[in-house]
């Protein structure tokens, strides 16, 4: 691994993130969230059209950006990269959703959190250490994940309704083999 100078970002005045921006350009310390066709890839923008994002261990930097399979990977790498890059065609906004239940912590600790990171190899899991669990532990100091939030309840539903026409049929060819 190569020796890393840090990076200095142009920080805002502010040492808090402003929620107020979640419409136009991003400030140091947002969460982006980019749109691929099958899932949402959460980044966090440190300033100068940087991100800082999860991409699987295995695969080039390029092909990392759209991969579904970066989805089932067990492993990433945290990698500053151009917000552009990362975007490529597909589109993306600011989106500090958890703004309202969260606090953010000052932009400076969330950028120097970030800058730690980079070029690490980190666990991935789909449903509990995921790319959006990543970014909002670096801005709020937890981990938070919607999207594995409703991954799991719809895990769990089809799990209930398995589990109920499973039991149903049971009863059925019980009922069906009665003598009488």
């Amino acid at each position: 691994m190569m020796d890393r100078q840090p990076r200095t970002f142009n920080i805002m005045a502010s040492s808090q993130p402003d929620p107020s921006d979640s419409a136009g350009e991003p400030q140091p310390g947002d969460l982006i969230e980019i749109f691929r066709p099958a899932y949402q890839h959460w980044a966090l923008y440190l300033g100068d059209g940087y991100i800082i994002n999860l991409t699987p261990v295995d695969e080039s930097q390029a092909a990392a950006m759209s991969s579904v399979k970066s989805v089932f990977s067990r492993k990433a790498v945290v990698r500053m990269q151009l917000l552009k890059e990362v975007v490529g065609g597909d589109s993306y906004r600011v989106n500090n959703k958890y703004d309202d239940n969260h606090t953010p912590l000052p932009v400076s600790e969330i950028i120097q959190r970030a800058q730690n990171l980079i070029d690490q190899e980190v666990s991935y899991d789909l449903l509990g250490s995921n790319c959006e669990h990543f970014v909002t532990l670096l801005r709020y100091g937890e981990g938070v994940s919607e999207q594995a939030s409703r991954a799991i309840g719809a895990i769990s539903l089809v799990t209930a309704a398995a589990s109920a026409f499973s039991v149903l049929g049971l009863i059925n060819t019980r009922s069906r083999n009665r003598p009488f």
